[in-house]
């Protein structure tokens, strides 16, 4: 599928996680992503490795999808919608994430980075 040929997928920001009642934010990055930095709260399972736990994601809440930048999370949020769950995609990432001096740790709890 080209990007051309992709349906928009819903999105949310910052702003609009205040507008879910009850959401779980599935980081889609790779492992050195997650490790360098992520929000806290977070559950993490690769893109590659989404149909892997498909049973372990929630079905009474809503799914947020974010990666670094937005685009793998758009195909993850694909994806969960494919499979009947309610998902969404965080526009701009986790770049816009910390931008918007949210926090990001390292599962230690320190200080962590985006890359």
């Amino acid at each position: 599928m080209t990007m051309h040929q992709r349906r928009a997928v819903p999105t949310t920001n910052v702003e609009g996680l205040g507008e879910l009642d009850d959401y779980v934010l599935l980081d889609v990055r790779e492992p050195n992503e997650w490790e360098a930095g992520h929000a806290p709260d977070a559950w993490f399972w690769p893109l590659s490795k989404l149909d892997g736990v498909r049973a372990e994601l929630p079905l009474d809440r809503s799914i947020v999808c974010i990666c670094r930048s937005g685009q793998r999370s758009a195909n993850a949020t694909e994806l969960l919608r494919s499979w009947g769950l309610a998902a969404l995609n965080f526009e701009g990432g986790m770049r816009a994430w910390a931008e918007a001096g949210r926090p990001v740790v390292c599962d230690d709890g320190s200080a962590g980075s985006v890359i």
